[in-house]
């Protein structure tokens, strides 16, 4: 079980970079993957990078070559570095995955952080 705390967002210049940051409360972070999800206004949440508890990572098409996931377990921690930002990756980014839980078992959203991507 598992609750998630996520900073690092702020306005950027396109072409610019971030690194956001995603710190999990609780035990056994280690032994689930974990994903970065963003919503932009009006459009579905997404999927757009996701890492195993091995360290196995996928992307979506649109961040691929650009994001890179990465986890520390030891500080139970998961990363992304975005880099070369394009407006259209504006957004709230979300990290979560299967471990994570609010306080009586249900699904559990932090707040998020607010990426903008703007001259």
């Amino acid at each position: 079980q598992a609750q998630v705390v996520e900073s690092g967002g702020g306005l950027v210049q396109p072409g610019g970079s971030l690194r956001l940051s995603c710190v999990a409360s609780g035990s056994f972070f280690s032994i689930y993957a974990m994903g970065w999800y963003r919503q932009a206004p009006g459009k579905l949440r997404e999927l757009v990078a996701a890492i195993t508890s091995s360290g196995s990572t996928n992307y979506a098409d649109a961040v691929k070559g650009r994001f890179t996931i990465s986890r520390d377990n030891a500080k139970n921690t998961v990363y992304l570095q975005m880099n070369s930002l394009k407006p259209e990756d504006t957004a709230t980014y979300y990290c979560n995955g299967p471990g994570i839980r609010g306080s009586y078992g249900e699904d559990y959203w932090g707040k998020g952080t607010l990426v903008t991507v703007s001259s």
